[in-house]
């Protein structure tokens, strides 16, 4: 399964609360660069108020509003409306939040020729990263154990599924099987997040995934 924009359930989730501190925050950054993801959380919004507005009130604690003032205040940043524009920065906003304004500051690592990855700290089990693919390379065939997330920050790549660049927004799961590789000239930079390892499927891969576990 691939989208170039996040599913109509993955939208909904995020309208409604329901995604993981990682999701949200892919979601997040990957609205403020989509027009059409963001028209349909909107729609997602309004239809949400509209079925508010329909339920019966019901008598309420003397504390429960306390209880929402406090609840509001320890709200996620990543689940905050993005900003439609990105204010002259490579990165939205919502992701400046956690990698801060200079990913050149961030520690990165080199995983294979013309590959690196720079990991951020995020709550839960997911793990979530930038991921800089030089133009011409590929990253090893694999699929996935769990749900991935990629977003195009800058730069494309393209796999058996299409092209993916700016903005674009590819949800994988087990049933894909790819080899993503850089392509246009220029560096591609992505914010990736997994929920589990990845298997490698090449002819080489098979042999590493015993000795291999990455996510």
């Amino acid at each position: 399964m691939t989208e170039k924009n996040a599913p109509d359930d993955v939208l909904l989730a995020y309208a409604s609360g329901g995604l993981d501190e990682a999701m949200s925050l892919v979601v997040a950054t990957h609205l403020t660069l989509s027009p059409q993801s963001r028209a349909r959380v909107a729609d997602f919004e309004a239809l949400g108020g509209a079925l508010i507005e329909e339920i019966a009130p019901a008598a309420l604690d003397a504390d429960s509003l306390d209880s929402v003032l406090a609840r509001l205040d320890e709200e996620d940043s990543a689940q905050q409306a993005p900003e439609p524009p990105c204010d002259g920065h490579l990165l939205p906003a919502a992701l400046r939040g956690y990698v801060g304004p200079d990913i050149e500051a961030l520690r990165w690592k080199r995983l294979i020729r013309g590959v690196q990855e720079a990991e951020f700290a995020i709550g839960g089990s997911a793990r979530a990263r930038l991921m800089r693919i030089e133009s011409g390379i590929a990253v090893p065939r694999h699929t996935h154990r769990g749900k991935e997330a990629t977003l195009v920050l800058e730069g494309a790549y393209r796999d058996e599924t299409g092209y993916y660049d700016r903005g674009a927004l590819q949800w994988a799961d087990a049933t894909l099987d790819h080899q993503p590789a850089a392509t246009g000239g220029e560096t591609c930079l992505c914010l990736v997040v997994t929920e589990a390892p990845i298997r490698l499927t090449g002819k080489l891969g098979r042999l590493l995934n015993p000795l291999i576990k990455y996510q």
